[in-house]
């Protein structure tokens, strides 16, 4: 007799799976106060070691900045060396025609930004407004040639006398002789000689001397916001009249802002 083959089944247990949702534990004050401050002391190490923003108060660069243009500077780039993280960031000196802000040697506080002409132990000096460097007249595409183009001073430094010029700083009047040698002006060492792009219009190192290495803050990177700024606006420093170019920014955000100059590159 055949036998008849018995299929056992082996009965599974099906376990009903609870879906529970899990709170999010909610921030404690302490936790979000920590945070913050973290946020801030980063912001500020960035602002005051890394990147600071400047705004352009006047015309002695046009056109490679105009007034009303802000911009990010770098602080790193020319500070001084340190030895722990200096592997590390993109440390070097200040180059020729590097665009550099610094503390103005003639007036304490003001910050200026000017284009370096002249390193240590370059020789300087213009005729007929072209600038020699070295015994090369340079080629300068970046310069606007368009007002005091007779004034002979401005143009045929450091061959002609300031003593009738009032811009010229009475300290820089009485030091420029013991740096020229020829027909030139030599930059000394931790010292550089700068000028403004808009040739016409800048007082620079022609006016007050060289830049104490020491000055220098940094390098403007990029413009990362511009807006249409009166010539004299940099002068008016009264609440009211800053309250007033305030309300213009309110009102003509849109219209005054140079959005075509928005993240161009210093250069």
């Amino acid at each position: 007799m055949a036998k008849k083959q018995l299929s056992v089944e082996n009965p599974v247990a099906v376990e009903k799976k609870e879906t529970t949702s899990e709170e999010k534990p909610k921030e404690t004050t302490v936790e979000f106060l920590s945070s913050l401050a973290a946020v801030l002391v980063t912001g500020l190490f960035i602002i005051t070691f890394v990147v600071q923003a400047f705004e352009i108060p006047s015309s002695s660069m046009e056109n490679t900045l105009l007034i009303g243009d802000h911009v990010f500077v770098n602080r790193i780039q020319f500070a001084p060396r340190s030895s722990w993280v200096g592997p590390l960031l993109p440390y070097r000196e200040v180059r020729f025609r590097d665009i550099v802000v610094f503390l103005s040697p003639a007036e304490p506080g003001l910050y200026v930004v000017k284009r370096v002409i002249g390193v240590p132990g370059d020789r300087i000096h213009l005729r007929n407004g072209v600038v020699y460097r070295n015994g090369v007249a340079l080629d300068e595409p970046y310069v606007l040639h368009d007002r005091d183009t007779l004034d002979p001073y401005r143009n045929n430094f450091p061959a002609v006398p300031p003593t009738d010029d009032p811009n010229v700083n009475p300290n820089w009047m009485v030091d420029l002789q013991s740096y020229i040698q020829g027909d030139d002006i030599v930059v000394p060492p931790d010292h550089y000689f700068a000028m403004g792009d808009h040739r016409g219009v800048s007082l620079d190192s022609r006016y007050w001397g060289f830049i104490p290495k020491g000055n220098v803050i940094g390098r403007p990177m990029f413009i990362y916001w511009s807006f249409e700024t009166p010539d004299d606006q940099y002068r008016k420093t009264e609440w009211g009249d800053r309250i007033l170019f305030l309300g213009k920014v309110v009102l003509h955000f849109f219209d005054e802002t140079r959005w075509r100059r928005t993240f161009q590159f210093v250069r």
